[in-house]
């Protein structure tokens, strides 16, 4: 049977803990001494209807105050379908955990009190909903009891909400007419609303499409921990964030770059043919390989982002306001690692969907911010991946979760001077250009070919570096095919010669080093075996002597 989680979200006393107590009361989910319970609470003074509220706002304060707190999780099924319902805070103190519930919705039941209209705070959380990637939202109009049920305010309420839904990108939009305490159209339908054609909230609930997960469906596997109970198992235990994994598999673990195959997949109930997101498993792998927590195994043909620095949209959970250049911590999938904020590009304006310029971010603001991590990172971007694509930011000192993100590109790394942006105070670091390497280098950067000879690579780089040549040696035998590109880039970056002497790379990896590095992709590997590895060495000293440059010109000009 399907799975539909979805979460509630409006401003205060609109009526969230209300309408998902009277949808688990009419859809026959809530026990006979729960109900006997509420009836008897202190709080529940009333002589009339049983307070529905009461069924989900579990904590004291919750009651007494009127107001829910925390995220109440609530679990259903109906003959057609599961659901799981997080019923999260409407006040703008709890703006986390509004988007904590939201964090792993499928749909999200935004409530519009037809009294008020779109509120600031319905805004709000309309546009989390969006930055978490919900792609369906129902707008539940409540309290339509206290408009005498009218059409034209069912109508206005429902033009607005379309109109900050289209701004918002939100596709999927279901608009429903409610009184979640009278209970017209939650469960059954009203003869209050004959104007009304459209499905109940419990028939759309039913009804919805359910997305197919994330849009990339290649292999990603944070590792959590390694399980070692005796010394014929060494197995890496995590839970799967998208893909499908079988044994056999050829996997790519990060960020070691090493390629091997699955060997075995083992799980509480013995061992799987296969296993899929979101699954926990324990997977065996057939090489003897050093990974821990934090590392990941992913699908060789489609490896994540590797970057250190990337853009984020950001909300700011803490009173403690964001503070650019300040060290803090990164939670992403299963790694820990340090971060800092470079600079804040622009803050969302609720209310007008605006960019503005700031140079700080206090409770509840929603901001693009760039980032950079300490080591790099491996991720994919939030509308590909939720899992990959998110992190916590935390405060090292009181270990307290300052801010959720969500990852939407990577960023190259900026030559010449960077400047830190801290408000009034401008830091600036001077940093060696790629231009001046290359003016000192005095040689075109080159990438040399010598395929399975590590031995004669090992004698050219010596010969290079003796003649004054930059020049760096790529010998792992291990190394994927992205971290050979991505060590080439490196090398041409800062106008160095590579030598590369592993494992003869596929004609998709050289069409794309060809493209990269064109015209000075120097394939010399021995293919022809009349050549002797002298002859090759000799030849290789003199290509890399037509490199060099007689007068000092300027990197584009090299580059070009």
């Amino acid at each position: 049977m399907e799975l539909l989680r979805f979460t509630t979200a409006g401003s205060v006393d609109d009526g969230k803990s209300t309408l998902i107590g009277r949808l688990l009361h009419d859809a026959k989910a809530v026990y006979e001494d729960q109900i006997a319970s509420v009836k008897k609470s202190r709080i529940n003074r009333s002589s009339g209807p049983i307070d529905f509220s009461l069924l989900t706002d579990g904590l004291r304060a919750e009651r007494e105050q009127g107001i829910t707190i925390d995220v109440a999780y609530r679990y259903f099924a109906t003959p057609r379908r599961k659901f799981i319902i997080a019923d999260t805070p409407g006040h703008e103190q709890y703006t986390r955990n509004m988007a904590t519930g939201a964090s792993t919705a499928d749909l999200a039941v935004i409530l519009v009190d037809a009294t008020k209209g779109i509120l600031p705070q319905t805004r709000r959380h309309a546009f989390i909903a969006s930055l978490l990637g919900i792609r369906s939202v129902l707008a539940a109009v409540n309290k339509m009891d206290l408009v005498d049920y009218r059409e034209d305010v069912f109508l206005q309420v429902e033009r607005d909400f379309l109109k900050l839904a289209g701004k918002l990108g939100i596709a999927h939009v279901q608009c429903v007419p409610i009184s979640a305490l009278e209970g017209d159209n939650v469960v059954d339908r009203s003869e209050r609303t004959p104007w009304y054609q459209g499905p109940t909230l419990l028939e759309h609930l039913e009804t919805v499409p359910l997305t197919a997960g994330d849009a990339l469906e290649s292999l990603r596997f944070p590792l959590q921990m390694v399980i070692r109970p005796h010394s014929n198992f060494r197995g890496f235990a995590g839970r799967l964030a998208s893909g499908v994994i079988r044994p056999g598999d050829d996997v790519l673990a990060l960020p070691s770059g090493r390629r091997t195959r699955v060997h075995s997949i083992v799980s509480y109930d013995g061992a799987l043919a296969e296993a899929f997101a979101p699954m926990s498993v324990t997977v065996q792998l057939e090489d003897e390989m050093d990974l821990s927590r934090g590392d990941m195994l992913v699908s060789p043909g489609n490896s994540p982002r590797l970057s250190r620095r990337f853009r984020a949209m950001v909300v700011w959970l803490h009173e403690t306001a964001l503070q650019v250049g300040r060290t803090y911590l990164v939670k992403h999938t299963a790694r820990l690692a340090k971060i800092r904020a470079l600079r804040i590009r622009h803050r969302v304006n609720i209310n007008t969907l605006e960019h503005e310029q700031v140079a700080r971010l206090n409770m509840n603001d929603i901001a693009s911010v760039e980032f950079e991590a300490h080591v790099p990172l491996f991720f994919d971007p939030y509308a590909s991946n939720r899992a990959t694509g998110s992190f916590i930011l935390i405060d090292a000192i009181s270990n307290a979760t300052v801010g959720a993100g969500m990852i939407q590109e990577d960023l190259p790394d900026q030559h010449g001077q960077e400047t830190l942006h801290t408000g009034s105070l401008e830091i600036a670091h001077d940093r060696v250009t790629a231009e001046e390497r290359y003016q000192r280098h005095a040689h075109y950067p080159a990438t040399f070919l010598l395929e399975n000879q590590p031995a004669l690579a090992s004698r050219l780089e010596r010969a290079l570096f003796e003649q004054g040549f930059a020049v760096l040696h790529l010998d792992s035998r291990e190394a994927s095919p992205y971290a050979i590109l991505e060590a080439i880039r490196a090398t041409q970056g800062i106008g160095a010669i590579s030598i590369y002497s592993g494992d003869a790379l596929d004609a998709g990896t050289k069409h794309r080093l060809a493209a990269e590095v064109k015209p000075r992709l120097l394939d010399l590997s021995c293919k022809n075996e009349n050549a002797t590895a002298d002859e090759v060495f000799q030849r290789a000293l003199a290509l890399a002597d037509s490199l060099r440059f007689a007068k000092p010109q300027s990197y584009q000009e090299g580059a070009s």
